[in-house]
């Protein structure tokens, strides 16, 4: 299978996963939680997990909108892009983990955050940049 095309795949994989977590962060976190065997929080707590909700739905909509655009230039740089911003989730949710700060149920955040860098990070060593196709008509 053609590298460009895996790199598409990832993109619509981890794009749709993200986008539709930080939309049920946001709009529906009573459904999604207990799905991570944890509760729903009250209060302040439960507007700053809807404000990391919305969060995940931005790093989402970036895979998603590097796939509709188009071209290498547009995929290595959200490959990029979220290769920065999983690692900082990554560390610190490993971190607060550590600490027992958060409860085993966000385990899965870092396990996916660390597992997307690593086959970014292969994608990107195989994207070559001389390779660079022009963008879609639709995004310029």
């Amino acid at each position: 299978m053609p590298i460009v095309k895996i790199a598409r795949l990832l993109a619509l994989a981890a794009g749709s996963l993200d986008l539709l977590t930080g939309f049920c962060f946001v709009f529906y976190p009573q459904g999604i939680l207990p799905l991570m065997h944890l509760e729903t929080p009250a209060g302040e707590a439960l507007v700053y997990l809807r404000f990391m909700g919305a969060f995940v739905l931005a790093v989402g909509a970036c895979y998603l909108l590097a796939l509709v655009c188009g071209g290498l230039e547009r995929l290595r740089a959200m490959l990029e892009l979220t290769i920065l911003l999983r690692l900082s989730t990554g560390v610190f949710s490993t971190a607060a983990l550590g600490l027992g700060s958060l409860s085993i149920g966000w385990v899965g955040v870092p396990i996916a955050g660390f597992t997307l860098i690593g086959i970014q990070l292969w994608l990107l060593g195989k994207l070559r940049p001389d390779k660079i196709e022009p963008l879609s008509p639709r995004c310029r």
